[in-house]
């Protein structure tokens, strides 16, 4: 990457926790300026964001709020590519590929018990500040109870869990076919910490390895099965789809 990427807290009040990731991810700590050559990991007033040429990323699941609704949650693709036939309570899924985190706040607000697992450092800094935010939001606190985080490779984590999960989600990044220009933005600056999967067969590898009940898999709409593996079924939308492939019954 052309870019460098620093730590800095236009919040003076989480100057302390901002040089503490600083040191913790081995990362300058400097003063925000406007400079096109270096990607900000600020610790702000309201969240933790990337900055770069005026370009932010962050989590914001307060978005999702009209979606986690009870009378809407259920209708939900994702939800409903998850979903146990005849098993309603205590489900346990494995989000493998975090990124902000915000499908397993769906599948959390619908009643999973979510396990996520994000690898890059600076990215689960985002989820962190994201999760921790929303535990503190009244109408979000309940979702964001049911899920536990961690900075982890999920590669090796889904061969060292404590429990068989019933579903395991990969989302693995793909090319962004969006047009809007302040999207294509977003997602280069997203490359800065992750490509898109060029691991796929171990990924879905250590799925299976897992032995839960299904594994759901997000793609674009007219994109590649993952791993070239056929699914046993599929719901689409207008953009994405969700390959299912069913593992034990």
């Amino acid at each position: 990457m052309s870019e460098k990427i620093v730590v800095c807290a236009t919040d003076n009040s989480r100057k302390d926790e901002a040089l503490e990731v600083s040191t913790k991810l081995g990362l300058d700590f400097v003063e925000y300026t406007e400079n096109d050559e270096l990607v900000f990991l600020d610790y702000g007033e309201n969240a933790v964001k990337l900055i770069n040429s005026n370009i932010e990323y962050y989590g914001d699941y307060s978005k999702l709020v009209p979606r986690i609704k009870q009378n809407n949650i259920g209708s939900e693709m994702i939800v409903k590519a998850a979903k146990i036939k005849g098993v309603s309570n205590n489900l346990t899924l494995v989000d493998a590929t975090a990124g902000l985190g915000e499908d397993s706040l769906l599948l959390a607000a619908a009643g999973f018990n979510v396990t996520l697992f994000e690898q890059d450092p600076i990215i689960f800094e985002l989820l962190k500040d994201t999760l921790n935010r929303a535990l503190k939001d009244p109408k979000l606190c309940v979702a964001a109870n049911n899920m536990k985080i961690y900075n982890k490779d999920s590669i090796l984590e889904l061969a060292r869990l404590n429990f068989i999960p019933d579903v395991i989600l990969l989302d693995p990044m793909f090319p962004e076919r969006q047009k809007s220009g302040l999207v294509h933005k977003k997602f280069q600056l997203i490359h800065h910490l992750e490509k898109p999967c060029d691991n796929e067969d171990e990924l879905v590898k250590a799925a299976i390895g897992a032995n839960p009940q299904k594994i759901v898999i997000k793609r674009p709409l007219k994109g590649p099965n993952l791993a070239n593996i056929k699914p046993s079924y599929s719901l689409k939308g207008k953009a994405i789809r969700y390959d299912c492939l069913v593992i034990r019954t």
